[in-house]
């Protein structure tokens, strides 16, 4: 199944932006909706020339623009990372409730394929592993990562609902930690942090012990599983994510090997409600998708290390113009 035309909200945010790609270099044609709460142009400047993408600045929680027709509409739309969420609390409550609505009118007006990006969150702290997607998770509601997850969880519900009793053609993906170029330098999650400062030369810093694990997925494969939840009609929840399991204490000795960093490592105090371990079980995906990671971790660090140490380059040649 292809689409001729999709609207994907979020359009210029790291995972976005790739998405959009991906999708133009399938023929389709998109139109990349953002309101640059934690994201600028700039990630998609690459697209501008390209035939078929449009750019529109607008917030998703307000009701939206004539946009024309869409056989496909990506939810993407959220603050993702920590500081961004924990910044914009109230805005990222909003993006999942409001803007998961207006989203979800969209694509019922035009009969369109509905896609949510929702996330690994939604399992919060888990006492299953690794996780399957008939977990429901352990989430405290009430903790300061609440806002995020909470509005994930409840953009799931509100997707399921609008697929029960409207008919509309709903999928969930819920999305692992995912990494590669275009993340922000202070993005704030550790894959960028970790590259930015040992490119520099300064020391790692690791929240808590490092001995929590992470499930890292390169962004390549990350949106081959949105594309594959959306062409097959699977409704979800489905996890997209890479099931190898990697403690942030070796993540950050990786990276460190990889950019040959003097760097040493400095332990700060570990972030609230922040999980013990995440892994995905990927067996629904692999099932009913076809889809899996084919990414190794080595691979995607090397094609993430590269690109940040362009863009640092190029920073410090405009920098002694």
């Amino acid at each position: 199944m292809t689409a001729e035309r999709a609207l994907v909200t979020g359009g210029c945010g790291f995972v976005g932006s790739h998405l959009c790609e991906q999708l133009l270099d399938a023929g389709t044609a998109v139109v990349a909706l953002d309101n640059f709460a934690t994201s600028t142009p700039d990630t998609v400047a690459r697209l501008l020339d390209r035939p078929g993408f449009d750019l529109v600045r607008h917030d998703v929680t307000e009701p939206l623009p004539a946009l024309g027709s869409f056989d496909v509409v990506f939810h993407l739309a959220s603050a993702a990372s920590p500081p961004d969420y924990l910044r914009l609390p109230i805005e990222t409550l909003r993006a999942g409730s409001l803007g998961t609505a207006n989203t979800l009118e969209l694509a019922e007006r035009n009969r369109a394929r509905f896609v949510l990006a929702s996330t690994s969150e939604v399992y919060g702290d888990p006492v299953v592993h690794p996780q399957p997607e008939n977990y429901w998770g352990h989430v405290n509601p009430v903790g300061p990562r609440s806002v995020y997850d909470e509005a994930k969880r409840y953009a799931e519900a509100l997707t399921m609902a609008f697929g029960r009793e409207r008919g509309v053609n709903t999928g969930i993906a819920r999305i692992f930690n995912t990494y590669g170029p275009w993340m922000r330098t202070d993005d704030g999650r550790m894959v960028p942090t970790f590259i930015a400062q040992a490119l520099s030369d300064a020391p790692l810093t690791i929240a808590g012990t490092g001995e929590q694990t992470r499930s890292l997925c390169y962004v390549e494969d990350t949106v081959r599983g949105l594309l594959a939840l959306a062409f097959t009609g699977h409704p979800g929840p489905v996890n997209i994510g890479n099931p190898q399991e990697v403690s942030v204490r070796r993540l950050a000795e990786e990276i460190r090997e990889a950019t040959g960093s003097r760097s040493t490592v400095r332990y700060v105090d570990g972030a609230i409600d922040d999980p013990k371990r995440r892994c995905p079980d990927i067996s629904l995906a692999r099932r009913e998708l076809g889809w899996r990671p084919v990414i190794t971790r080595a691979e995607g660090l090397r094609r993430t290390i590269d690109w940040f140490a362009g863009r640092a380059a190029v920073s410090a040649e405009e920098a002694r113009r």
